[in-house]
């Protein structure tokens, strides 16, 4: 058996998301000793390693919820479950793109700047030295070039 300060310890997590986590019912094999602290044995262990991970891929804890109960409800929802993880795994897909576009984005900014510093170009990207309503075109059109919204 395990105290929470162990496990947290061994996951990585504070102790603080361990009682949070125990307390949404995300961790179906708690259990309690005689002065109502929480004790976790192996499958404990491993309910808040898949919590874990499932926080980690940004899932909500609505949805960890979900999936968790089927899971205790058996092989009858692995469908369902899959279809938790898909739209998960559509979610993440989307952050990895808007991500991508920021990348894109800081990318051409850097290399604007190691012009700026070789003298190949002049600095034009101080906002303090745009003239007036020069700022939002430029601006404007280099967010286009890398697809941010």
């Amino acid at each position: 058996m395990y105290t929470v300060k162990a496990v947290a310890q061994m996951l990585d997590l504070s102790e603080h998301a361990v009682r949070y986590y125990t307390d949404k019912g995300l961790i179906p094999s708690i259990i309690r000793d005689s002065n109502n602290s929480r004790l976790f044995n192996d499958d404990s262990v491993n309910w808040l390693i898949g919590v874990k991970i499932l926080k980690q891929c940004g899932m909500s804890i609505k949805d960890i919820k979900d999936y968790a109960d089927l899971c205790i409800e058996g092989d009858s929802t692995i469908q369902e479950r899959y279809e938790i993880i898909l739209r998960q795994r559509e979610r993440a897909l989307l952050q990895l793109q808007e991500a991508q576009k920021a990348l894109d984005y800081l990318n051409a900014k850097s290399n604007k700047y190691l012009n700026i510093i070789e003298g190949v170009i002049n600095d034009s990207s101080n906002p303090a030295k745009w003239p007036l309503n020069y700022e939002l075109h430029e601006a404007w059109n280099e967010l286009k070039k890398v697809g941010a919204k």
